[in-house]
């Protein structure tokens, strides 16, 4: 057994790590695609892009483990069906739970991995990549020029220019905001033609402009002339200028920042953050609710607090007979009560709407912990559920390689992230509890593992299509003969 026990982990490892890395490739290119304009014309050094798709790749983890657990479990036991190496074992008495019995010692403790993974160095990888895309944003970008279009990208500066000669690389019809004093669009460049270019070091960039005029608003001291605005106007020849570059080197920012997002916490920090978001909710609601009591409906008996006895004995009998003083009042009086009382409760309708909103987004932050909380089991059970379907799948198809394999491991992990983000979504709006959300993909795939392995250990052919055609057939005779019409005896 021990020899058989090592032929089918071989036979499972080889094919689990080459899915594992293309599915990472995979992912890390939609990622790419997805964030190709934010590395664009950065000046990045290739050690922070390499870094920054390290961290990438840790995040990716989640999605592409349980991918490359189902398709490496599909090939390998295709395979071994394909070659009637399981149609042997099982002529020797080894039933299919047996031979699934090592990788299932596997797979468990490639659970386990991946818990810890999931504890303790996804939060570290979200940290780093979400600091470090917050840099990367930061990165002020090389200077690229479009014809018509405002370019903020040089900082304190905003240029338009009206039209680029692609041979020789010089402008024409320029216009400059100069923001460098930081007092609005006071000062204005406007240049018939011109041309910028960066210094070697990257350091500088040196602005050459001909024919055209300055314009700028001379500050004043004398109160008459403030709203006035003189300006200042000179008519150049030749414009040059040397304007200071942030430099290429990417600044840093301190991660501590980030620290305080659910993505970034461990199971205890956050079941910690959970316990006082709730106790801040609950103060919340307790002090809004005592503020409403005193305030609005029963704002009255604050004036009666620090009076004599007799004053409130008064107010006792103010709220034992308040129907027959309304009644005793004159017209007048009626009116201004009634009209003060809608105020009071239009007041309170408005407060109660505005905190039912604070109270809601507040629970729906909440709410993306306990999410996070669940995630860090989910992505482990995700690997069993996923061995579970492929190993029985694939001694059921019989088919090997990268074809068929490929295309049913697709669409059942499309089916099963689907439904793990439409849950999760419904979780974050409130509309169900954060365990169904996280866990109704694991509820629904996991009798289809349960039914898999049944079928597969009764040598059940549930992919073969002869037997979908006769009982096609069969109920489509069984609807024919309840439609056709009975003949009449009589007749």
């Amino acid at each position: 057994m021990k020899k058989l026990h090592s032929f089918i982990l071989k036979s499972f490892l080889g094919p689990l790590l080459f899915t594992f890395f293309v599915s990472m490739f995979v992912l890390l290119m939609q990622f790419l695609w997805r964030y190709i304009d934010e590395f664009v014309g950065k000046g990045l050094d290739w050690t922070v892009i390499a870094e920054f798709l390290f961290y990438v790749s840790a995040t990716l983890v989640p999605m592409a483990l349980p991918l490359a657990i189902l398709l490496a479990s599909i090939m390998t036991f295709g395979n071994m069906g394909e070659n009637y190496e399981l149609t042997a074992m099982k002529a020797a008495g080894i039933s299919l739970q047996r031979i699934m019995r090592p990788l299932l010692v596997l797979i468990f403790f490639t659970s386990l991995g991946a818990f810890y993974f999931s504890n303790n160095v996804m939060p570290v990888a979200s940290l780093k990549t979400t600091s470090l895309l917050y840099d990367i944003r930061r990165q002020n970008p090389e200077l690229i020029l479009k014809e018509g279009i405002f370019t903020n990208d040089l900082e304190k500066f905003s240029v338009k220019v009206g039209r680029i000669d692609k041979n020789t690389s010089w402008l024409y019809d320029i216009l400059i905001y100069d923001h460098r004093e930081d007092r609005g669009n006071s000062d204005v460049i406007v240049a018939d033609s011109g041309t910028m270019k960066t210094s070697s070091d990257k350091l500088f960039m040196i602005l050459s402009l001909y024919s055209g005029n300055s314009y700028r608003e001379v500050k004043t001291k004398r109160r008459r002339d403030r709203d006035n605005h003189p300006m200042q106007r000179i008519k150049f020849g030749k414009y040059e200028t040397i304007i200071e570059l942030p430099g290429a080197d990417l600044k840093r920012t301190d991660e501590n920042a980030f620290k305080s997002s659910y993505r970034m916490m461990k199971l205890s920090q956050l079941e910690r953050q959970t316990d006082t978001l709730n106790r801040e909710l609950d103060h919340s609601r307790k002090s809004f609710k005592s503020r409403l009591m005193s305030d609005t409906y029963f704002s009255l008996e604050g004036q009666f607090e620090n009076k004599d006895s007799i004053s409130q004995k008064k107010m006792m009998a103010l709220k034992l007979n308040v129907d027959s003083l309304f009644d005793s009042s004159f017209i007048d009086d009626k009116i201004i009560a009634v009209d003060k009382a809608l105020r009071n409760a239009r007041t309170a309708k408005e407060n109660i709407e505005r905190k039912k909103r604070e109270f809601t987004g507040s629970l729906k932050w909440m709410q993306k912990f306990a999410n996070e909380w669940h995630r860090k089991f989910t992505l482990s059970f995700a690997c069993l559920i996923f061995f579970f379907i492929g190993a029985p799948l694939g001694a059921i198809i019989r088919k090997g390689g990268l074809g068929l394999p490929v295309i049913i491991s697709v669409v059942f992990f499309i089916i099963y992230y689907i439904i793990s983000m439409t849950g999760e979504r419904f979780s974050r709006e409130l509309v169900m509890s954060s365990f169904m959300g996280m866990w109704i993909s694991s509820i629904v795939i996991l009798p289809l593992g349960i039914i898999l392995t049944y079928k597969a250990t009764t040598d059940s052919s549930i992919l073969n299509i002869e037997n979908y055609v006769k009982f096609y057939k069969k109920i489509k005779n069984l609807i024919l003969s309840f439609l056709k019409p009975k003949s009449n005896p009589k007749d």
